[in-house]
């Protein structure tokens, strides 16, 4: 791994507040590796390549089967009509491809995934995007508790109004939501950024290790070990362009925005190792 410049505009945003001697969370990949950013069975798909399908009477494993299918003949934009919020659609997808549903989602919707980018025409429930590594999901309405939980990548984006324990245990990656969260978002987070444009439910933030949560309501209390920090005008540019990529703004400019950092004086905290510490992205 390469050694990082102190300069790096990563350590201007607090991604490397902690020294570790000899590694560094970046991983660098040379032209030489270029296998390493596809996975052996990934599908060579063709994004101008559409195609699309009425769920209505499928199964969830006909459904899912059937994404696979189309994308092996080399679809890479596939449009599912009617899933009339059926459970656990969209997972374990560990490839490049646009995937739209047509409707709502039930539970554990587009968990595990690694590449896609999906766009959800209306809500979705439990633990949506749950273990997600990289791509972008974007639920155009409200989404359900655990929303985004342990995620380690991409982009991930309800426009509308979230349950409790938003991001639980979030390992990297950014989190937006459009307008409220619920109770405890940004439990036990662990890295990665969390952007809540409306309200914050009581307790934001609790036990978190790392990572940064931004608010632009109001927050109805920070859990244990939460604490304010201000925002440098590099966090600010980084927020403006990430929030303009997907259609959003902060209500005031996002100057306006409170930045909630972990204190780090959890009990446990500098009793752990090194390793333990930081958690890789």
């Amino acid at each position: 791994m390469a050694n990082l410049d102190e300069q790096h505009k990563s350590h201007g945003m607090g991604l490397h507040r902690e020294q570790l001697a000899g590694r560094t969370q970046q991983v660098f990949f040379s032209p030489e590796e270029s296998d390493n950013f596809v996975y052996p069975e990934s599908f060579e798909v063709d994004f101008a390549n559409k195609a699309e399908f009425d769920a209505g009477d499928m199964t969830i494993s006909q459904i899912n089967l059937k994404i696979r299918e189309l994308m092996q003949v080399g679809h890479g934009h596939i449009v599912v009509k009617n899933p009339l919020a059926k459970h656990s659609l969209g997972v374990g997808i560990l490839n490049r491809l646009n995937l739209e549903f047509e409707g709502s989602l039930g539970y554990f919707g587009c968990g595990l995934i690694d590449g896609p980018n999906v766009k959800v025409h209306g809500r979705v429930g439990w633990s949506f995007g749950e273990n997600m590594m990289a791509g972008t999901a974007v639920v155009e309405k409200n989404a359900g508790s655990t929303f985004g939980a342990a995620i380690r990548g991409g982009d991930l984006v309800c426009k509308g109004d979230v349950g409790s324990r938003t991001g639980i245990d979030q390992k990297g990656g950014t989190i937006i939501v459009g307008g409220r969260s619920g109770a405890f978002s940004g439990f036990m987070m662990q890295r990665g950024r969390m952007i809540i444009l409306g309200d914050a439910g009581i307790n934001l933030g609790d036990s978190m290790y790392d990572g940064t949560i931004y608010v632009g309501g109001k927050i109805d209390s920070l859990g244990v070990d939460a604490v304010p920090a201000e925002i440098t005008d590099l966090e600010a540019d980084w927020l403006e362009r990430k929030l303009s990529a997907h259609g959003l703004s902060a209500p005031n400019g996002v100057k306006s925005l409170q930045k909630i950092v972990a204190g780090k004086k959890l009990w446990n905290y500098d009793n752990l190792e090194p390793t333990e510490k930081k958690i890789v992205l």
